[in-house]
């Protein structure tokens, strides 16, 4: 009988995972069981994917507020750090600023306008708009964003990062000082040291500032590249990725995964005889329409994955085909005509008009975003995400 379904995705639960846990093990047995329980057959090309969070917690990949502060001062002087363009988030951000000012004497928090980086808004475009304000060349001090703008609370969380920002930096025992431009080159009227924490633009930031007299430039890929007194890093991304753990400490991205997931991989091929796919993902990439927001705050969307996932789908567009080449056909021929055009497809269908609309994003971004939202980041209990048929197609 021909399948009746194309990709499902499910969560699948597991125990929850502390520091030194057998994670491949865990993993390949919860998938399994999972199958058994449910009733499902796992198949050649299902994807199995992990959530970054339990891979860290596994790893014990860990940093407190005194190391980044050890860090942070070692890098930049601990005198007068500019600290620019950082995400207005308690839970990415928060935690990392505190050492951040511990390992200061004075921070320049220059924050970008209308919105920080992901599309979390200080203000809105309207805002601007009536307040006669250019955010590509205009510099605000705290006085003036005030006097124009007064508290914008976030939306979502109802804090006022602005504040919330300077009253850290403060109880860390910092002076402060606030601004609001979304020229990087601006912050070195005030300090050469610069901590930049823009995520996904951090390499321009970084040349522009180098360009431009900076004398000490870091990103926070740059902070916990290796371990200070026994704690966490990540050498490829240092404090991107990270979550807040505790008041006092960060759960950073995690480190060295390839190995995890070829293991995990090579356990369910002995268990079941299906060749799947595996995956640690992050953050899925996609935005909020009502908030604005743009989810992905982790560095990429998977650090680690099989073979079988890289590049980018190679898929023709059915309603192309139905109202175009075969606009003339309808019912069984029609899908035996769709059938045949998909089985002698290209292996390259870029610039094809039959492939238009089809999204050509990376396999690893479109099946992690799946992931994420199956997942989510509250109670489900389902760090794990088991994805089937996704690499099917009408003729399957």
């Amino acid at each position: 009988m021909e399948r009746k379904v194309g990709t499902i995705s499910r969560g699948v639960r597991c125990p929850i995972i502390r520091e030194g846990d057998d994670l491949a093990g865990i993993v390949v047995n919860s998938v399994v069981e999972a199958a058994q329980a449910e009733g499902f057959a796992l198949r050649d090309r299902d994807v199995v994917a992990i959530t970054e969070s339990i891979v860290a917690r596994a790893q014990g990949n860990y940093a407190s507020v005194d190391a980044i502060a050890q860090d942070v001062k070692q890098k930049l002087g601990g005198e007068t750090i500019g600290v620019i363009f950082p995400i207005l988030s308690r839970n990415r951000f928060a935690i990392c600023l505190k050492g951040i000012a511990k390992g200061a004497k004075k921070v320049v928090l220059m924050l970008s306008y209308p919105s920080d980086e992901v599309g979390n808004e200080l203000v809105s475009l309207d805002q601007l708009d009536e307040a006669g304000i250019n955010p590509y060349s205009d510099v605000l001090s705290l006085e003036k964003y005030r006097s124009l703008f007064g508290e914008n609370p976030h939306p979502f969380t109802g804090i006022d990062y602005v504040e919330y920002y300077g009253n850290l930096i403060r109880e860390c025992g910092a002076e402060v000082e606030i601004i609001f431009s979304n020229n990087a080159k601006t912050i070195l009227k005030y300090t050469k040291n610069v901590l930049t924490c823009d995520i996904h633009t951090r390499a321009r930031t970084k040349r522009i500032l180098k360009a431009n007299g900076a004398e000490r430039v870091c990103g926070l890929d740059d902070i916990m590249t290796s371990s200070i007194d026994g704690s966490g890093y990540n050498t490829s991304y240092g404090l991107l990725g990270s979550n807040k753990s505790t008041e006092d400490m960060v759960k950073l991205f995690p480190r060295e995964c390839q190995d995890l997931v070829e293991d995990i991989q090579s356990q369910l091929l002995k268990l079941t005889d299906k060749h799947i796919e595996v995956m640690v993902y992050g953050d899925g990439a996609f935005k909020d329409p009502v908030g604005k927001i743009w989810e992905l705050a982790d560095p990429c969307v998977s650090p680690a994955y099989t073979a079988g996932l890289e590049g980018t789908p190679n898929e023709l567009k059915l309603k192309y085909l139905a109202d175009n080449d075969f606009a003339n056909l309808k019912g069984e021929a029609l899908q035996k005509a769709i059938e045949a055009k998909i089985k002698e497809k290209d292996d390259d269908l870029k610039g094809d008009m039959a492939s238009q609309g089809t999204t050509p994003r990376r396999l690893t971004d479109l099946i992690g975003s799946l992931c994420d939202l199956t997942s989510g980041s509250g109670d489900k209990g389902t760090p794990i995400v088991l994805v089937q048929g996704y690499f099917d197609n009408f003729t399957n």
